[in-house]
């Protein structure tokens, strides 16, 4: 029993001075470690030190480089700008010598002109002398003194004048018995002079501007997808070719047309083309569109002043917005239209309201004539009755093109409205040529008189501004001019209405003050 406890004690020692020895081993290889790891950092942070002492030289010399170089650069265009002054400054020296040696030939030409006045003076004095003598002999060989001649040729004038009246009372007095014909004219040229529109070219293309030629490629996308995905959704063919910077779109449907233009427009600005941002585009594109159709539409209607329309009716006026024909604006013809048909309508008393609606519907049916079979005149006036117009717009919009004899005298004021904003000049393409043709050929007659220096057909051809050279048309001269001006216009030229021929005799007179 004894052994065993001495054993147990034993052990317990033992494993106390083996836990000893263990911690004091322990202790010693941590003091070694913590050693070896102090001299290391230490050895790291003098590398540090040598490195950042390397790189901070290298950026001292690297500094000194740049400072070096800008200074050369900027002695450089001191340098430059010092040779400019000096140029300068030559130049300057030589036009101070021009301008001496002009100044002194103008003070000889000075003294030259002052002898020339006093030889001018001593001869007006002797032609005075002169004039007077062949006065007294002309009133000698005629028996009239100056002031029975002057009354003679005055007399002789005045009885021309009296013919000249006669033969224009009986003019008018022919003219009268057309009173019927000249007041249609009248009333016609006042509605056209009071309604002018300008109206832009347009065509069944758009061309949409690229900032580079690169945007091609991405508008095409990945084996295509980006195009076919924008002419899926939009209804419109792409056209790309070698054009620089641009893209054509082509669609009959004009409001189409515009959504992929202004579509295409805004994801360049984006700069994201893909599938889901198209879509994106298109559709909010497609939305806004609708409500600017219908904005043109209600605007339309109020402009022309018309109460009761369907609004189905409104929403085909605000396409004819974006639609064209022979290079005018539909929608603007048809306002012109409606305002010359009101026009007319008041100057003979007539429902000027249903004359303005007549005009602004008559050709309703291009909004639809590219997905309905048929004329423009059959599909507006099938419109027109579908959606409760009465029988009157119906004829009228049916009858303008001469289609069906006309039943009313609005659908007669409508086929005379139409035609005059069909022809007047500058309305469609195929006329302006003439009208310009008929400016020119009127500048070109007044210019070939002799003594005329400059002329201007101006007011669309309705006056001529002609300045005359006063050394050689005199005051007495200028209606003479005028009459003879009208005469051969009048023989020569076709126009419109009346033409104003207005002569402008200035006459300058200079001294200087010494």
């Amino acid at each position: 029993m004894i052994l065993e406890i001495i054993n147990v004690v034993i052990l317990i020692l033992n494993s106390i001075l083996f836990f000893i020895l263990g911690f004091i081993y322990r202790k010693k290889k941590s003091e070694k470690i913590m050693l070896s790891a102090e001299y290391e950092s230490k050895k790291i942070l003098e590398k540090s030190k040598e490195l950042a002492e390397t790189e901070k030289k290298e950026l001292i010399l690297e500094g000194k480089e740049i400072v070096h170089k800008l200074r050369e650069k900027e002695e450089n265009e001191i340098s430059k700008q010092k040779e400019k002054i000096q140029q300068q400054e030559n130049r300057l020296f030589q036009r101070e010598e021009i301008i001496e040696k002009k100044l002194t030939n103008i003070e000889s030409k000075e003294e030259i002109i002052n002898e020339k006045l006093e030889n001018i003076k001593s001869k007006s004095i002797e032609l005075d002398s002169i004039k007077k003598t062949q006065l007294e002999l002309l009133e000698k060989i005629s028996g009239f003194t100056a002031v029975q001649a002057k009354n003679h040729i005055l007399d002789s004038l005045q009885k021309e004048l009296d013919d000249e009246k006669s033969m224009k009372i009986s003019k008018y007095e022919e003219e009268l018995k057309e009173e019927s014909e000249i007041k249609a004219q009248e009333i016609l040229s006042i509605a056209i002079q009071r309604c002018t529109w300008i109206h832009s070219s347009e065509s069944m293309i758009s061309v949409v501007s690229l900032p580079n030629d690169e945007m091609k490629g991405r508008i095409i996308g990945r084996e295509g997808r980006n195009i076919k995905c924008i002419e899926k959704l939009t209804g419109v063919d792409l056209v790309i070719d070698d054009t620089p910077e641009a893209i054509t779109l082509s669609c009959f449907d004009p409001v189409r047309r515009e959504v992929a233009k202004i579509s295409i427009e805004r994801l360049i600005l984006d700069g994201r083309i893909h599938p889901t941002k198209i879509e994106e585009v298109v559709n909010k594109v497609q939305s806004e569109m609708t409500r600017e159709i219908k904005y043109h539409g209600e605007r339309a209607v109020l402009e022309t002043k018309i109460s009761v329309i369907h609004p189905e009716l409104i929403r085909l006026l605000g396409t004819l917005k974006f639609r064209t024909s022979y290079s005018q604006n539909v929608l603007k013809h048809s306002l012109e239209v409606a305002y010359l048909c009101g026009m007319i309508a008041a100057e003979l008393k007539l429902n000027i309201t249903l004359a303005r609606k007549i005009g602004l519907l008559h050709d309703i049916g291009k909004a639809l004539d590219y997905q309905i079979e048929g004329s423009h005149v059959e599909i507006g006036a099938d419109i027109a009755k579908k959606y409760g117009e009465s029988e009157e717009v119906v004829n009228a919009i049916r009858s303008h093109h001469n289609d069906v004899e006309p039943e009313t005298e609005i659908a007669m004021i409508l086929q005379t409205a139409d035609a005059i904003s069909a022809s007047r000049p500058g309305a469609r393409r195929e006329n302006i040529e003439k009208y310009i043709k008929r400016l020119e050929n009127l500048e070109r007659i007044v210019s070939s008189f002799e003594g005329v220096q400059r002329c201007y057909a101006v007011q669309a051809g309705r006056e001529l501004r002609v300045m005359v050279k006063p050394k050689i048309i005199t005051d007495k001269r200028m209606p003479i001019l005028t009459r003879t001006i009208c005469k051969r216009v009048e023989s020569e030229l076709t126009y419109p209405s009346q033409i104003k021929v207005d002569l402008i005799r200035e006459f300058h007179t200079f001294g200087y003050i010494k």
